[in-house]
């Protein structure tokens, strides 16, 4: 029974969060201390990161900021080699470029798969190889529901987050046998900087609180408990899987058409 009570407990174990200078990343970083994690809080704007780390410090927990920036192997590869382990690698940051399909130009194009697909798959398999050369650990990595539905302006947002489904299902089978497990989280519309543009406008805005069966948007701290989750030994036999954290999103129809 005892060890059914701490399936969720993190004491002694090695988090990098990647964007947890903000939003969901934020969130991640401070759950994943309050269960006893050792957190290393990367970001591109260290400001930010030093601040979490430090709040985290100030409740008792153990942090440390870091400078990282996604679309650089070098960078990747840095940060990953200052620690000797890894227990639980989460990603959260991606951009978007709201526009119809035939209004896209080629640098907008590049701009968002070179964040969202490429600066995850280098990360994944950086931290993929630290994690099958110690025989354990757990990859979690956001998608979004656009993975799977989408709306007008939203296709190359969609496509890498799809793309990043795929690269975890591929990272599950690849790495189970050397025990490493690679998930990911499915978020609806949560209230980050990401989607500050839709939050100003209040038909869009609640348009998509009304998508939501509970009538509202997420917070970022409703991701923490998922990340947990899977960074725990709660989701011991859990790998290849998308968790859908959308509110019902995806078990409810319903349409609308942004401004574009």
């Amino acid at each position: 029974m005892n060890s059914l009570k701490n399936l969720f407990d993190l004491t002694g174990k090695a988090a990098v969060v990647v964007g947890a200078g903000s939003g969901i990343g934020r969130a991640a970083a401070l759950a994943l201390a309050a269960f006893g994690a050792r957190v290393v809080c990367a970001d591109l704007q260290l400001d930010t990161v030093e601040k979490v780390a430090a709040e985290i410090v100030a409740a008792g927990g153990q942090a440390e900021p870091a400078w990282v920036d996604l679309r650089s192997s070098d960078s990747i590869s840095a940060l990953l080699a200052t620690q000797p382990v890894i227990d639980a690698l989460v990603c959260t940051p991606a951009i978007n470029v709201r526009k119809p399909m035939l209004d896209l130009t080629d640098d907008e194009f590049d701009r968002v798969v070179a964040l969202n697909l490429r600066g995850n798959f280098i990360l994944l398999r950086e931290a993929g190889r630290k994690m099958a050369a110690q025989g354990s650990g757990s990859l979690i990595v956001f998608s979004s529901i656009r993975s799977q539905v989408v709306e007008p302006g939203q296709s190359v947002y969609a496509a890498t987050k799809a793309g990043v489904v795929q690269l975890v299902k591929t990272l599950a089978a690849e790495l189970g046998p050397l025990g490493v497990r690679a998930n990911a989280i499915a978020p609806g519309v949560v209230e980050t900087p990401l989607t500050q543009p839709i939050q100003n406008n209040p038909d869009w805005y609640a348009a998509y609180a009304a998508k939501s069966v509970f009538n509202r948007w997420a917070q970022p701290e409703e991701m923490a408990g998922a990340v947990v989750f899977l960074a725990s030994q709660a989701s011991s036999y859990v790998t290849g899987a998308v968790l859908y954290v959308d509110g019902g999103w995806m078990a409810a129809d319903g349409r609308f058409t942004p401004p574009l």
